[in-house]
């Protein structure tokens, strides 16, 4: 179980801006670079400026961001713009994304640089776990516990967090630990789907 099971809703509540936006002009691949970029610019900021009362900025811009995944998706698939290239796009720039805003964290004194950079690294490795599957069945397997929005949920609760209760900062790598541990079950988890189509 992981916040994928309630995309469809949140599409629905999506799906009268998608409409506007396409009847505006506005492409898949336009959102999605976008982003992109702009979590490469807060990831920047909060990397400058690693001052704890920042990362109230985190939740927000989380939620947006994934407000803005579901929107290029829905105007790839609903209005025929799906494409190799942005294909590409969204898988890489998932995870240049998760990089420049996880990364952050990283320069928070009191929490672990190298536990943030593992955490960032098994990221992408689920994200390419379920990509290989989908190269071996043709379907991208989502499988969790610690999926895309489920990180997004974690890592802007921790964001929150340490903005509005710095003292519990000191609790972060343990934060960090577990998402590693969820992370790893997330791989082989997707990494069985994979198995489990070829075999079938």
């Amino acid at each position: 179980m992981t916040l994928y099971e309630i995309k469809p809703k949140f599409q629905n509540l999506l799906r009268p801006l998608v409409v506007r936006l396409h009847a505006q002009g506005i492409t898949a691949n336009q959102v999605t670079l976008f982003a992109m970029l702009t979590s490469v610019v807060l990831g920047a900021l909060l990397m400058c400026f690693p001052d704890p009362r920042f990362f109230i900025t985190l939740p927000v811009f989380l939620f947006f961001r994934m407000a803005l995944n579901a929107i290029d998706g829905m105007l790839a698939r609903e209005f025929n713009q799906q494409s190799t290239i942005g294909a590409i796009l969204n898988e890489v720039g998932d995870i240049i994304s998760d990089a420049a805003l996880y990364l952050a964290f990283a320069f928070v004194t009191g929490i672990s640089p190298w536990l943030v950079v593992l955490v960032v690294l098994l990221s992408w490795l689920s994200e390419f776990c379920g990509v290989m599957c989908q190269t071996l069945n043709g379907i991208r397997s989502y499988r969790g516990p610690l999926g895309k929005s489920d990180r997004a949920l974690l890592f802007g609760a921790l964001g929150l967090v340490i903005a509005l209760w710095p003292q519990y900062i000191v609790y972060a790598d343990a934060v960090y630990a577990i998402a590693a541990l969820l992370l790893c079950w997330t791989s082989l988890n997707r990494c069985r789907n994979a198995m489990e189509a070829k075999n079938g």
